[in-house]
């Protein structure tokens, strides 16, 4: 119970934190302003390639590859076999290890080739998140054994800053279709609506991860019902009654 406490109080936190980067102050808003009016964004061909470059490398990491990570190592749990669990853990490391390498192909990208004032929303949340990303694969390869003592401080460690990737990361990347729209006129909600379904889905899985094993044994209960309702009583020769299940 008192895990179960502290997982909501890092996890309230952690909220807090996100939308505090988020909700850029009056001055931030102002110089953001001023710098899009001053400096308007003139798309070349070779800028709007690799603009499309950085975005799909984003998101394929933060926004696709990391949250099926999570979804991965959470439905380990809800395996029996062995094997399986197995085979969804290293899953979950490769997408992981993938993820952190598009990452800092897109960081790269971004640094080589845009303008790196740091002064917006959108490369401040990169920036710090291009630092968390790096970090999350260090403490999972610090894993402790299980029964060890830092073990529960480990995973609400690692769950915590995993979580809080996906999600800031996931938001930063709205951020910057609202940038990238700001900044070049042209629309993206086409992409918008498309990052919006494919968020939803996601959301929808992790949540009902935690209720599969929950259905699975309500209907394994059900049917032993229906078997046990299914026998039928018959009289043997000595007079005991034996239980003949058709």
């Amino acid at each position: 119970m008192l895990l179960f406490k502290r997982k909501g109080l890092l996890l309230a936190s952690a909220c807090c934190v996100i939308l505090l980067l988020l909700t850029p102050t009056q001055g931030d808003s102002n110089s953001e302003q001023s710098y899009k009016i001053a400096q308007p964004l003139e798309l070349t061909p070779k800028l709007s390639l690799q603009l499309k470059l950085h975005a799909f490398l984003l998101w394929s990491s933060v926004g696709f590859l990391m949250p099926i990570g999570v979804l991965l190592i959470r439905a380990s749990s809800n395996v029996k076999s062995a094997k399986s669990v197995k085979l969804l853990f290293y899953c979950h490391i490769g997408s992981q290890i993938v993820a952190v390498v598009l990452a800092t192909a897109g960081a790269v990208l971004s640094i080589s080739n845009f303008e790196n004032a740091f002064n917006n929303t959108h490369q401040r949340i990169g920036l710090a998140l291009y630092g968390f990303i790096w970090l999350q694969p260090l403490i999972g390869f610090l894993r402790p054994d299980r029964g060890m003592r830092f073990r529960s401080a480990w995973y609400l460690t690692h769950w915590l800053l995993g979580i809080g990737i996906c999600v800031v990361g996931v938001a930063n990347v709205y951020v910057g279709l609202h940038t990238y729209e700001e900044r070049t006129g042209r629309s993206a909600r086409l992409w918008t609506v498309l990052l919006t379904v494919e968020v939803a889905a996601m959301a929808f899985v992790y949540l009902f991860q935690d209720r599969w094993s929950y259905v699975v044994r309500q209907a394994e209960a059900a049917l032993g019902d229906e078997q046990s309702e299914g026998s039928t009583m018959y009289p043997a020769n000595d007079h005991k009654e034996v239980i003949v299940v058709p």
